[in-house]
């Protein structure tokens, strides 16, 4: 009897996992109404291109092989001595993250880049809509499922936190956990989950400028590129002190056209047990809205300029 207990006492926390993913829906409607209100003819079209994407195959098949995975790696033995939850959260937090931009990606791509070069656009831009419209429509509209599928993976990440704590504890034969332990574990894995999807926003704003004129493979290409340069910028613009001119203008050159993904990143909190101030989370919302709208406005300087017919 106290063996059943001590599995299954972490069930009531993912209740609260859920009501964290139901809040975040809430949102999500509450936008899209909000938004047929202000700007009727952009919310059609975000409408539009999200309910499709959250009916076409590959949704389903990432938010399974998402949970699956997710479900796994509560039992993957990371050889850490006695840091397995931290690795758990970082790997799960990746895997959140990266399967919420190739979606926004593959969206993107199909909706905005095969919609050009098929020339499907036309029909809908010989209505009176605007071609600001459309990429604000589209933007919205690629977001929407990539924010889905991200609270939906949340949701399990944060059930499975609850069992991979009450699990880790067992395997290295300590006491059982006291439930608010196990839901300060999850508390403070939100505000990691909240900046991962900030990064989120600013690659998919990034996705949307090269889908105006380029198609799925390029796209991906550059985008992950730009991933992988945007963690390492900080570190391009230190290693770049001291240097060549050139090598110096280089990594400024670097800093400032790319996203500093650093600042998103969440490891070093995780491996040392400190919880992101609320403050920092407001102050890379703000450069999120500042980059996405860059980026936005780049997408809509590519597409005025471009010829449909």
């Amino acid at each position: 009897m106290a063996l059943i207990e001590k599995t299954w006492q972490w069930l009531p926390t993912p209740l609260d996992a859920a009501l964290f993913g139901g809040t975040a829906l809430v949102a999500l409607i509450a936008v899209f109404a909000l938004l047929r209100l202000a700007f009727p003819k952009v919310a059609a079209i975000s409408l539009t291109t999200a309910q499709w994407a959250w009916f076409q195959p590959l949704f389903w098949v990432m938010l399974v092989l998402g949970t699956l995975l997710l479900m796994l790696f509560t039992w993957v033995p990371y050889s850490t001595f006695g840091e397995d939850v931290k690795m758990f959260k970082e790997t799960s937090l990746t895997l959140v993250m990266l399967f919420s931009i190739i979606l926004a990606v593959w969206t993107a791509s199909v909706s905005i880049a095969d919609e050009l070069e098929g020339r499907t656009a036309l029909t809908v831009l010989s209505k009176p809509i605007s071609r600001r419209q459309f990429v604000v429509g589209k933007f919205l509209g690629v977001l929407a499922p990539a924010y889905t599928l991200f609270v939906l993976l949340s949701i399990v990440f944060l059930a499975t936190i609850s069992y991979k704590v009450v699990y880790d504890a067992r395997e290295n034969s300590l006491p059982a956990p006291e439930s608010e332990q196990i839901k300060f574990e999850m508390a403070r894995t939100v505000r990691p989950l909240v900046l991962a999807f900030f990064e989120t926003v600013v690659l998919t704003s990034i996705t949307i400028a090269l889908s105006t004129r380029m198609s799925m493979l390029p796209n991906l290409t550059i985008l992950f590129s730009i991933y992988v340069l945007g963690h390492l910028t900080q570190l391009l613009v230190q290693s770049s002190i001291g240097q060549l001119r050139l090598v110096k203008f280089m990594g400024q050159f670097i800093a400032t056209v790319l996203p500093v993904l650093d600042y998103y990143k969440c490891d070093a909190a995780i491996a040392a047990d400190r919880v992101i101030p609320w403050q920092y989370v407001g102050e890379a919302f703000v450069y999120t809205l500042l980059y996405s709208a860059i980026a936005m406005l780049v997408s809509l300087l590519s597409f005025e300029n471009r010829d449909l017919a």
